[in-house]
């Protein structure tokens, strides 16, 4: 059996910790080892960002146009969706700004900077189809943005992990509407 080392010998040198946590204060959280590449993970927080200001609208759109017989449960679905893509929004946003960035929010562009597209569907089926589209998107870019901030950003990375468990719900969610309307 390996012989286990005393905790403190995984952690720096206090005095040398001061002394980094003196420089660059104005930094905030981001400390000098900082694994990630600050201006990559900005850029891929910001588009991840645009991605849920597009699926917000996209499911504020479903919720208000959906009708029919079983409109009424689908649409209560679209609208804790949005709700849901709003706290990740949130949650992007300030972890952009913890680390030193400045979320984008400006409408131009918005699409562009978005990995999932609008929709203007007005049939049931259709929105939720193109719903599960949108959630199957970010899903993978959700995993790619993980696999690439890694141990250079955990904090960037549990966040991120915490929204793909929910974009994954939202797929199954959608999955299964699909499935009883069909």
């Amino acid at each position: 059996m390996a012989k286990r080392k005393k905790p403190e010998a995984f952690l720096s040198d206090v005095k040398k910790l001061r002394e980094r946590a003196r420089k660059h204060i104005e930094q905030g959280a981001v400390v000098e080892n900082y694994g990630a590449d600050r201006k990559t993970v900005l850029k891929l927080l910001n588009d991840a960002l645009a991605t849920e200001l597009i699926c917000i609208l996209r499911y504020k759109r479903h919720y208000f146009m959906a009708q029919g017989l079983s409109a009424d449960p689908v649409a209560q679905e679209f609208l804790q969706h949005a709700t849901e893509e709003q706290g990740h929004a949130d949650e992007i946003a300030a972890r952009i700004v913890q680390l030193g960035g400045e979320p984008d929010f400006s409408p131009d562009g918005l699409a562009s900077r978005a990995h999932s597209e609008y929709d203007a569907s007005s049939g049931l089926i259709e929105m939720i189809k193109e719903d599960l589209v949108a959630e199957r998107i970010a899903i993978e870019s959700y995993s790619e943005m993980i696999r690439y901030v890694s141990d250079g950003d955990p904090t960037t990375r549990r966040m991120l992990e915490g929204i793909l468990a929910m974009e994954e719900e939202h797929a199954d969610d959608l999955a299964s509407l699909l499935r009883e309307l069909s």
